[in-house]
């Protein structure tokens, strides 16, 4: 009976860490989708500060700098600066209704999409972006303004205009909840290379 009774115990034993562990990767996979932010993530007050930096293939520097955006208050209500501009906050949080957009909501490694923005420029010229889109992975990422857990989406594609200009863009974006942004970019582009990160985040 001694040896019956151990092997049961081993065999409940493991029966109880299958179920343990089947828990946990549920909890971990639940804990690593993320939904897109609404208004009440939110705060008054909130900054983020990016570094941004543009150098060709031959180490030409074209464009050096920072950008910030805050959170503050328009008439009553939650905006964003971004540049000389005011966006609402509730325009920012709208639900997604593009087929392909830049983040397609709800994030989770492996999930991939079609990125495609048409534009205009300020002198006429129209172009088109378009991208397939993979969310790599899921995991903590240091830049300037701390540490995150952030997924890392690749798109790799093509930017053309009405000048007959087309070339490959690939780009990494990681993106992070916690801050509800990105916090590092990186684009290649025709010999040149953009580089963005975020070196301040506050509430």
């Amino acid at each position: 009976m001694k040896p019956f009774f151990i092997q049961h115990y081993i065999v409940t034993f493991i029966v109880a860490l299958t179920l343990l562990v089947l828990a946990s990767c549920k909890s971990h996979q639940a804990s690593t989708v993320a939904k897109q932010p609404v208004l009440a993530d939110y705060s008054l007050g909130e900054k983020w500060v990016w570094k941004y930096k543009g150098v060709t293939d031959a180490g030409e520097v074209r464009s050096d700098g920072t950008d910030t955006r805050r959170i503050v208050d328009l008439n009553g209500a939650l905006a964003m600066t971004v540049g000389t501009d005011t966006v609402m906050v509730s325009d920012i949080v709208k639900p997604e209704t593009s087929d392909t957009p830049r983040y397609k909501w709800p994030l989770g490694v492996g999930k991939t999409w079609t990125y495609e923005k048409d534009w205009t420029s300020q002198d006429g010229t129209t172009g088109k972006q378009s991208q397939n889109v993979v969310v790599l992975s899921y995991k903590e990422e240091t830049v300037g303004a701390g540490t995150f857990m952030a997924y890392t989406i690749e798109y790799k594609g093509t930017v053309s205009n009405s000048r007959g200009y087309s070339a490959q863009t690939d780009e990494v974006w990681v993106y992070a909840p916690e801050v509800k942004n990105f916090i590092r970019m990186t684009q290649v582009q025709d010999g040149f290379s953009y580089t963005e990160e975020l070196i301040e985040y506050s509430k």
